[in-house]
């Protein structure tokens, strides 16, 4: 090797060398080494292709004197051309002319014109003597003795871009339990200051606070499943307390409490004069709701002529007002929440397919309280203080009452149990709370044995759960009627029988009524068609 040649190459490498600030960018880091390769080398291309261990095979990461389309063509599997062999074997692969060379694919397309003899010179990309990439280099042809040392080099610097890797793996690696930490400090400060926090303890609920605190610092779409009542709302707020966001909106939508041909307003907004009574122009939710999180409660109710246009806001963040041609964008996570299955729903036409999976990016199952008995004790307790500071008297249960609460099923979950905390701090004046009273407020067709600390006291009149059986079937039958009457449309069904959209959907689970609806709805299309 000549003298000139090794001093060229110190000074490739200290150039190299000078670009590790540059590490936690990894990207531009590459970049700036292939373009110092290239001013020294004269080389016409180069690649940096890595491993991809969710696909299996090996993709350029950056590239010199390709186009950004070339470059998206750099997919190869392990077993396919040069690129395969050199990471298989973990061992430089050099080709004088590529024009002879079978094995050669060109993939990107970059060199199907050229009238010069074009040397490929391709090493791997080795840590801890393990291969992660490869690092290929053209260049026009020079000598045999001079592609000898361009490998040699090659395999040098592709060391160094090992090691820029590496450094960068680990900052990421440093940086996610960082953000982990700080998340968990944040969630602390929280419950300390009254914030929004998760009560419960139980394996399920730890479980969910576990989920929330690992999704909350990414940008991942999350859907809240679980029954009404069971804190959906709550865990949202959490999501986006604990998030990049906390200091932006955070935008709550019932998309079953607004009419149908109200909602698309509500969420996109209009255009004065749009439509009758658009006196002027206002903006949707989704602006509103601009660099924060907007909350879709009731996602289930979402109707089929609004779906497609919300999956075009989760595709492309964009959308129109009403009455506006004007493209809008905004940068808004969507974390949505349903009591329904929507997977049932898709197979019955009523929600899409494509929106189903783009809102179940992360799910989070939200457990019943029934689920969760021993989380009980500690939900009174919570709102037991919450209600003391709220009117200044404690709440006292007596033995008897604490077991016929822990026994009952709380078919309104977290919901039913805060208000009958809220009520028996009204009523009792500080006074001991009695059994009796306690039973007085329960729905008895709920009401089951469940595991508590004593067998719960008996009910008042045997005969009772007798008594409630025919009045569950009328009230079944005229929640099926007004059903009906509405097209199987819940919110205008519940709007006939003066109940709000909640209510509706706990008499529509009560009575299992979410397949005659599905089917109903079907049906009524039909119909209409």
């Amino acid at each position: 090797m000549s003298t000139s040649t090794c001093s060229t190459e110190l000074r490739v490498l200290l150039a190299i060398s000078k670009v590790i600030d540059q590490a936690l960018d990894l990207e531009s880091a590459l970049e700036s080494i292939l373009k110092i390769l290239s001013d020294t080398m004269s080389m016409r291309r180069a690649t940096v292709t890595l491993y991809d261990p969710l696909s299996g095979r090996l993709a350029i990461s950056t590239s010199y004197g390709l186009s950004a389309l070339e470059k998206q063509r750099g997919v190869y599997r392990m077993d396919e051309g040069i690129t395969g062999i050199i990471f298989r074997t973990a061992k430089p692969y050099v080709v004088p002319d590529i024009s002879l060379e079978p094995l050669f694919l060109d993939k990107t397309g970059t060199r199907r014109i050229s009238q010069e003899r074009i040397s490929f010179v391709g090493v791997p990309i080795l840590l801890h003597g393990s291969p992660i990439g490869v690092m290929n280099v053209d260049r026009v042809f020079t000598g045999q003795e001079q592609l000898d040392a361009d490998t040699e080099f090659l395999t040098v610097v592709a060391t160094l871009i090992s090691q820029f890797l590496s450094l960068n793996e680990k900052v990421k690696k440093r940086e996610a339990a960082l953000k982990q930490e700080n998340t968990s400090l944040k969630y602390q400060i929280a419950r300390e200051n009254h914030g929004p926090y998760i009560v419960g303890k139980s394996q399920t609920m730890l479980e969910v606070e576990q989920y929330v605190a690992k999704v909350a610092i990414t940008k991942a779409t999350v859907l809240l499943l679980g029954e009404s009542g069971t804190g959906k709302t709550l865990i949202g707020r959490i999501i986006h307390e604990l998030s990049d966001r906390k200091t932006h909106p955070f935008i709550k939508v019932n998309c079953a409490a607004i009419p149908e041909n109200l909602l698309e307003a509500e969420l996109f907004g209009y255009e004065k004069g749009a439509f009758t009574g658009a006196n002027s122009t206002k903006p949707g939710r989704f602006e509103d709701a601009h660099l924060g999180t907007i909350f879709l409660d009731e996602i289930g109710e979402l109707p089929l002529t609004l779906q497609s246009k919300l999956l075009r806001v989760l595709q492309e963040r964009e959308f129109e007002r009403i009455g506006s041609n004007k493209t809008r964008k905004v940068d808004v996570r969507i974390i949505s929440a349903t009591n329904r299955e929507l997977e049932a729903l898709v197979g019955h036409g009523l929600f899409r397919e494509d929106l189903y999976y783009r809102l179940n990016v992360f799910p989070v199952h939200v457990p019943a309280v029934r689920e969760r008995k021993e989380d009980i004790p500690r939900l009174l307790n919570h709102f037991q203080k919450e209600m003391e500071r709220e009117y200044g008297r404690s709440l006292t249960l007596t033995p008897g009452a604490l077991d016929l609460l822990l026994a009952y099923d709380w078919p309104g979950n977290v919901r039913e149990l805060e208000n009958l905390v809220e009520r028996l701090v009204i009523l009792t004046d500080d006074k001991p709370v009695e059994a009796e009273l306690v039973r007085g407020f329960l729905t008895p067709e709920t009401h089951r044995p469940g595991p508590a600390r004593h067998a719960p006291e008996p009910p008042a009149h045997p005969e009772q759960e007798d008594f409630y059986q025919p009045l569950k079937e009328t009230e079944r039958r005229e929640v099926l009627a007004a059903l009906k009457r509405n097209a199987w449309i819940q919110y205008k069904a519940a709007r006939e029988l003066n109940l709000t959209p909640r209510q509706m959907g706990y008499r529509v689970r009560k009575f299992n009524l979410e397949e005659l609806i599905a089917k109903g709805r079907v049906d009524h299309r039909r119909q209409q068609s």
